[in-house]
């Protein structure tokens, strides 16, 4: 627990973004971090850039996240982990759900959407393992489940077991939507295993 973990969760608004911090920031204070975490929404209702910075460690003073210190950069939008792809530290890891969700400043034409923002995160020198979060919540039922896709997807790369995390994700829905909880059980190993299978494919 000496080292401190830096995680940056980046999408749009909608996507679930600040719940999944949140849950994270549960499953690491259930083992006795010291944690902080801060959030910058921008017209988060409307689709917006939303960024949340998640620090934990034996003791963390600060919960910004400097350019190139970022264990894992969880990108719930495929634009979005592209723009904070210099958050990275040499060494960290991209999780990126490649479902497009195009922001307004793009449909009102002051931005163009990368033809690729995998791709450019490759050619960057980033680890980057990608996949359809989004396909795999609608496959489910319901497209909000893909918050807790990518929780799944990150559980095998955080200083404790998987479990803490799906444990964290099923006690917050459990308590306010009972009747989600298989639900959310199963999004949550499909994201393990479609991260699983990009890395063996990569």
């Amino acid at each position: 627990m000496s080292k401190i973990t830096n995680i940056l969760v980046c999408g749009v608004g909608g996507q679930g973004v600040m719940t999944a911090t949140e849950i994270l920031a549960e499953a690491a204070i259930s083992l006795g971090f010291d944690l902080k975490k801060t959030e910058v929404a921008g017209m988060s209702q409307r689709g917006g850039v939303v960024t949340s910075h998640l620090r934990f460690g034996t003791v963390v003073l600060s919960p910004q996240i400097l350019p190139g210190e970022a264990d894992l950069l969880v990108g719930f939008e495929a634009a979005e982990a592209l723009r904070w792809g210099h958050m990275l530290r040499p060494g960290g890891v991209a999780l990126v759900n490649v479902g497009r969700i195009v922001p307004p400043v793009v449909n009102i034409g002051l931005f163009d959407y990368p033809a690729d923002p995998v791709a450019e995160m490759r050619a960057l020198g980033l680890t980057v393992h990608a996949f359809d979060a989004t396909s795999l919540a609608v496959e489910l039922g319901n497209i909000r489940l893909g918050n807790t896709v990518m929780l799944g997807a990150s559980s095998d790369r955080l200083p404790f077991p998987a479990e803490v995390l799906r444990d964290a994700v099923l006690a917050r829905f459990g308590t306010r939507k009972p009747d989600l909880v298989e639900a959310n059980r199963a999004a949550f190993e499909l994201g393990r295993r479609a991260v699983a299978g990009e890395a063996l494919a990569a």
